[in-house]
C-alpha cells in the first residue's frame, strides 16, 4: 500500500476503534434484552489493525522495524 493508502486505513481503523469503544462503554438497557453486537471484540480488532497500519506507516517513512537480514 501507498502512504495515502495507509493513512486512510488508519484514519478509518481509529474511527470505528473509537466508535466501537463508545457503543462498547454505554450502560446496557435492561427493556432492550441482551446485546447481540460484540462493541468491545470489534474495537480490539480495529486497535490490532490500527497498530499494523502504524507500523506500517513508519517502514514508509523510511524506519526499518523489523530484524536485519542474517545473510
Amino acid at each position: 500500500m501507498d502512504l495515502a493508502t495507509t493513512l486512510i486505513a488508519a484514519s478509518a481503523l481509529f474511527v470505528l476503534a473509537a466508535f466501537f469503544g463508545w457503543r462498547g462503554a454505554r450502560p446496557a438497557d435492561v427493556s432492550k434484552g441482551p446485546r447481540m453486537v460484540p462493541w468491545r471484540p470489534m474495537m480490539m480488532v480495529c486497535v490490532v489493525g490500527l497498530m499494523l497500519m502504524i507500523v506500517h506507516l513508519v517502514n514508509l517513512l523510511g524506519v526499518q522495524t523489523g530484524n536485519a537480514p542474517r545473510y
